[in-house]
């Protein structure tokens, strides 16, 4: 996935902030890489190879810009690393419209491109007035590799 260059400097301008060759550099190796969850260590050995002078301190403070701008997302799957994506600032959308599948033997991930929640949200909105603007959903369980459905946990 290719990311649209043009959406994302023209982003950066309207909040100020100037175009640099590292910020683009970030946010197309996130873009590259669509089904994975990357550490800021792994974009970072992806930066490099283009950009040989980028240090780690700049990644991760380019990352933290570019995540207030919500063109890319943070995640934690609670295996102890934060991870990213891409974020929804250049869809248009301004929500987060995938899930995450996280298998609790392998620590597999795969998204899930769905959003079921529009109508509870609606009924939340219409019930209590709060209007929800994202959400962030991890459903744990094995994946076909690890034996899908074929494994039984001993209950207690």
């Amino acid at each position: 996935m290719a990311v649209d260059r043009e959406s994302a400097e023209r982003l950066l301008k309207d909040k100020g902030l100037k175009v640099t060759r590292q910020r683009m550099a970030v946010l197309e190796a996130i873009a590259a890489c669509p089904k994975e969850h990357l550490t800021a260590e792994e974009i970072f050995e992806l930066v490099k190879v283009d950009c040989p002078d980028i240090g780690l301190a700049t990644v991760y403070r380019t990352i933290q810009l570019l995540g207030s701008l919500h063109l890319i997302d943070r995640i934690n799957f609670d295996d102890g690393f934060v991870r990213y994506e891409m974020g929804s600032a250049l869809e248009g959308t301004g929500r987060h419209r995938h899930h995450h599948l996280i298998c609790i033997k392998c620590g597999r991930v795969l998204s899930f491109q769905d959003d079921l929640l529009e109508e509870l949200e609606e009924k939340i909105t219409g019930a209590t007035g709060f209007r929800v603007v994202n959400h962030e959903v991890k459903l744990y369980g094995y994946c076909v590799e690890c034996g899908g459905d074929l494994i039984e946990e001993k209950r207690e």
